[in-house]
């Protein structure tokens, strides 16, 4: 089970959302002040800041799943997951409400999840193709995995303004990580047009039109300051919807990420 207890609305004296940018409170002043991966994946989970996804997570975790019902569910913001130098990022949607907001690490404990980390495994990407809860001693190798969205959604589908609100935690994330970066893997056309304006305000620039998403679409991105290049590959996300029917097959999961994988400059299997 995870290590850190569920969030409660006692966890903030506020009750409620930062409104305002400049509250320290507020992901746009919180991510910003994150000097280091590791200090933004912990000041990430005191978010508050969308009533409705708060509500969810938590209520979720009081209900749960009968399957789960001996679980102390996460029930906060997840943060990213991997090494904070690794030059492959993989971008996913949302927490999902039995799977890493009960597990307390992203694409942990679903079926998305258990293709997603034997495909890892598989390119020599990660140390065990199973992930089962924080802590399990599961390490990536070059990859960091990470999602727009840091809360469990109503049915999966934040909405525009949840999306633009959580918007600062991923930018900064992705500004922390330009020394080393090169690649990301948008999983999902929710992951690619999410993706656009957090490449824009990282440091990148964003060329018009902007690329449209599809599976094995490609885009490249240059450095406002002449860094280096960011390169993007579009990829189905690894739903049940998408994998039950055929849509995103393991080979073609594999395929895409072991391209993506040596565009980064990593050597996988």
């Amino acid at each position: 089970m995870p290590t850190v207890a569920p969030s409660s609305p006692s966890d903030d004296p506020s009750g409620g959302p930062a409104d305002d940018p400049e509250d320290p409170r507020h992901p746009a002043e919180a991510a910003r002040r994150a000097g280091a991966l590791a200090a933004l994946d912990r000041v990430v989970t005191d978010c508050r800041a969308c009533p409705r996804l708060v509500e969810w997570r938590e209520e979720t975790a009081r209900t749960k799943r009968r399957a789960y019902r001996d679980w102390d569910y996460w029930a906060r913001p997840v943060p990213g997951f991997g090494p904070p130098d690794a030059p492959l990022v993989l971008v996913g949607l949302a927490p999902a409400a039995h799977g890493a907001n009960r597990t307390g690490r992203i694409f942990t404990g679903d079926p998305s999840g258990d293709l997603l980390y034997a495909a890892l495994y598989e390119l020599g990407l990660a140390n065990r193709p199973e992930s089962v809860r924080h802590g399990d001693g599961l390490e990536l190798f070059g990859v960091r995995i990470t999602d727009p969205v840091r809360c469990a959604p109503p049915d999966n589908k934040p909405s525009t303004a949840e999306r633009d609100t959580c918007r600062p935690w991923i930018t900064r994330e992705l500004e922390l990580m330009r020394p080393t970066v090169r690649t990301v893997v948008a999983l999902g056309g929710f992951a690619w047009q999410a993706m656009l304006p957090v490449i824009a305000d990282a440091g990148w620039q964003v060329p018009r039109p902007r690329p449209a998403f599809g599976h094995a679409a490609r885009a490249v991105f240059p450095a406002r300051d002449g860094g280096p290049d960011l390169r993007m590959y579009g990829c189905y996300h690894v739903s049940p919807r998408n994998t039950n029917t055929g849509r995103l097959t393991t080979a073609m999961l594999r395929d895409l990420l072991r391209e993506a994988a040596r565009s980064a400059g990593l050597h996988p299997r």
